[in-house]
């Protein structure tokens, strides 16, 4: 169902439904919540995610998986995606439909290939997504393309998605994981920060100011230094 590998200091999660065309479920939700949390404790200093076969991911499993205990798994997993301290990248390595956009959104970055498609098609089913889904479509993408997606049920292709910056770069997943290894090679703590600013709400404000001092009390900012002064490359540990 979900396969986790390790690429050194990368982790890799594939969704691995090819029979469902990767379709969340409440087991696979409930996964892939547990590996994230698992990686980092591992050490991984990025993650990346996609699915097998010819899908990223075509949605929430329409096999009756519409009710609160899915729900609350669903959301919990993208809301945990959202706070991770470490980056994710989205390697769409096809459609994305409903959960699966909402899945890649939650990733921090999204590398797409020839065949990637974004769409929320809820007002085609009679369904809703939470705020937090609307309100980052339009954060990534601009509040024209969001109101395209959830008030037209448009469906945008890889062209489309790289133009509106909903998706960050066309490529595969070896192009994913090349990213990821460059990430994890940056200032842990820093990226822990920038990604808290740029998720987090104004209730996170006493935990950005903790994130800040921590940042610059660390050990990687004199790293930093110490290789500007030897002229090599710093090594960074995230303390």
């Amino acid at each position: 169902m979900l396969g986790v590998t390790t690429d050194g200091p990368v982790a890799v999660l594939e969704l691995q439904r090819e029979d469902r065309r990767n379709a969340l479920n409440l087991e696979l939700c409930q996964a892939i919540h547990g590996a994230v949390d698992d990686a980092v404790a591992g050490g991984a200093r990025a993650i990346v995610v996609t699915g097998q076969g010819s899908a990223f991911c075509s949605g929430a499993d329409l096999g009756g998986v519409y009710g609160p205990e899915f729900l609350e798994a669903l959301y919990a997993m993208l809301h945990r995606l959202a706070k991770l301290p470490v980056p994710l990248i989205a390697a769409v390595n096809g459609p994305a439909i409903g959960a699966g956009t909402q899945l890649a959104i939650a990733c921090d970055l999204r590398v797409v290939d020839e065949t990637a498609k974004f769409a929320v098609p809820t007002a085609r089913n009679g369904m809703a997504v939470d705020a937090w889904t609307i309100r980052t479509l339009s954060a990534l993408a601009g509040a024209g393309p969001a109101r395209r997606l959830m008030l037209a049920a448009e469906t945008f292709d890889r062209q489309a998605a790289l133009g509106m910056g909903l998706a960050d770069r066309p490529g595969t997943l070896d192009d994913a994981l090349a990213w990821a290894h460059e990430i994890a090679a940056l200032a842990p703590l820093a990226l822990a920060h920038n990604k808290l600013v740029l998720n987090g709400s104004t209730a996170d404000d006493d935990a950005i100011d903790a994130s800040f001092t921590a940042v610059w009390a660390s050990a990687d900012v004199r790293e930093a230094a110490a290789a500007r002064s030897e002229k090599r490359t710093p090594v960074f540990e995230g303390r």
